[in-house]
C-alpha cells in the first residue's frame, strides 16, 4: 500500500505535508502525558512488530504487492495519537532503509495508514464493542486496512486528472479510478482478513497480560 516516489504530483503531496504537519503536532501534544515507564517498552515492541509486518509483501495480481499494517493493534492498545506517531515512524524508517514508500509520499502514506487507519480502528471498535470484543476487534482491524486502501486508491486515481502534459499524457501515476480502485481494494479486502486475525491474537495476548488498554 506504500505509495513510492514519482507516483504523486507536487500539487498533491505538498498540501498533504501541510495537513500531516498539523496532525503530527496534534498527536504529539499530549505525548509526555501518555508515555510512562510501562507504556514505552510495550509501544516500542508493538511498533517494531508493525514495522516488520509492513515489510512482508504479499504478491498481488498486476505486479504489485500488499501487506498487513498493524496499525489497528497500535490504536486499540495505545490510542489514536500514539498509533499515528508510531506508524509515521514505521513508514519513515521503511522508506529510508528499504525504499518501501517514498519520501514525497510519506505524508499521504502516514495520513492514510497511520491516522485514518487508527481512527477507523478506534471508532469501529467502540461502535461494535457491545457485540463482543472478538467481533469488534476483527471489524476494526479490517476497516483499518480498507479505509487507508481506499484513500490511497483515490489519491492515485486522481493523478492523471490533475497532473498531465499539454497532450493529456499523465505526468505521474497513469491509471484512473476504473483501474486503480478494484486493483487496490479487492486484494486488501483479503489482507484485511489476515489483519483481523493478527490483531485478535495481539489483543488477546495483551488482555491476558493485563495491559492497560486505550
Amino acid at each position: 500500500m506504500h505509495i513510492p516516489d514519482g507516483f504523486i504530483s507536487p500539487q498533491t503531496y505538498l498540501p498533504a505535508y501541510a495537513l500531516a504537519g498539523v496532525a503530527w503536532s496534534w498527536a504529539a501534544r499530549s505525548l509526555r502525558d501518555q508515555l510512562d515507564e510501562q507504556t514505552v517498552p510495550k509501544l516500542a515492541a508493538m511498533t517494531a512488530l508493525a514495522y516488520g509486518l509492513g515489510l512482508v509483501m504479499v504478491p498481488m495480481p498486476g505486479g504489485t504487492s500488499g501487506h498487513a499494517l498493524g496499525v489497528a493493534m497500535l490504536a486499540l492498545l495505545f490510542g489514536v495519537r500514539l498509533a499515528f506517531l508510531s506508524y509515521s515512524l514505521v513508514l519513515m524508517l521503511q522508506s529510508l532503509l528499504f525504499g518501501a514508500g517514498g519520501i514525497t509520499a510519506l505524508a499521504i502514506n502516514a495520513l492514510a495508514m497511520g491516522l485514518v487507519g487508527s481512527l477507523a480502528a478506534s471508532l469501529v471498535f467502540r461502535a461494535l464493542r457491545r457485540f463482543g470484543d472478538t467481533a469488534a476487534v476483527a471489524a476494526a482491524a479490517w476497516c483499518s486496512v480498507m479505509l487507508p486502501a481506499l484513500i490511497v486508491a483515490l489519491v492515485l486515481g486522481l493523478q492523471p486528472l490533475i497532473a498531465h502534459g499539454a497532450d493529456g499524457a499523465p505526468l505521474f501515476f497513469p491509471f484512473g479510478y476504473s483501474i486503480v480502485l478494484p486493483a487496490v481494494l479487492a486484494p486488501h479486502a483479503l489482507i484485511g482478513v489476515g489483519e483481523a486475525v493478527l490483531t485478535l491474537f495481539v489483543w488477546r495476548f495483551a488482555r491476558m497480560r493485563r495491559w492497560s488498554l486505550a
